[in-house]
């Protein structure tokens, strides 16, 4: 999974890198920025713990024609990419103790996808697999229990020891594409690869995996 990453990462970099010299072959550099409105999902344990939170992603693409007309195009993007979940008010009682958690849990990734892309008269759709690397978690949570002196709340970046910081999934979506230029599109990110190691499985995050809509807007350079 790394080797196939870091091969990716190489691919797409050199070709960002030679796409002004192929701009007369059908090769378009662009931008893209928006919102992502993400979660985990999966058999969970604790489902109520984990709501939808916002982050944002952003970064570079490369659409390269195939067809000549814009049909059909492949397109890699690099994007910094801010997933995770809110702690929905979460609360648990054991015995005499109770306790509550509340707060974000943020996973920041370098995304890769890779996409097949169906332009129709504007109208586009896109699918493909998407490789992930995740380069910390910024946790902020607040903890509250009914023990004197147990309550806390902390922003921490935390341990990676336990997570799988290559992922593979997929990415699916639409939207409309100018020929001057902008876009807009709405997309879905999966993922194929557990979010925890094996001996971290048996927590909160049992076949916890990524997922999250994005909902962008970009702009090709080069258009008519």
């Amino acid at each position: 999974m790394k080797n196939a990453f870091l091969a990716a990462a190489l691919l797409t970099g050199a070709a960002l890198a030679t796409a002004p010299a192929a701009h007369a072959q059908g090769v378009r550099i662009g931008i893209k920025a928006g919102a992502n409105y993400s979660n985990i999902a999966g058999d969970v344990t604790d489902e109520d713990r984990f709501e939808n939170k916002f982050g944002f992603h952003g970064g570079l693409l490369l659409n390269a024609d195939l067809t000549g007309d814009g049909f059909f195009s492949i397109q890699p993007e690099l994007l910094y990419s801010q997933k995770g979940y809110k702690n929905g008010d979460f609360q648990r009682t054991l015995g005499p103790l109770q306790y509550q958690f509340k707060g974000t849990v943020n996973y920041n990734y370098l995304d890769l996808p890779i996409l097949a892309k169906i332009n129709a008269d504007g109208l586009f759709f896109e699918l493909g697999p998407q490789f992930g690397y995740l380069l910390k978690i910024k946790d902020h949570t607040e903890f509250t229990s009914n023990v004197p002196g147990a309550t806390y709340s902390s922003t921490s970046i935390q341990d990676l020891d336990n997570v799988n910081r290559f992922e593979l999934g997929y990415a699916a979506g639409l939207g409309y594409q100018a020929e001057s230029g902008p876009m807009i599109g709405l997309r879905y990110n999966g993922a194929f690869t557990d979010f925890a190691k094996d001996a971290y499985q048996s927590g909160s995050y049992k076949n916890a995996r990524n997922s999250a809509f994005q909902l962008y807007l970009g702009y090709l350079f080069g258009g008519k």
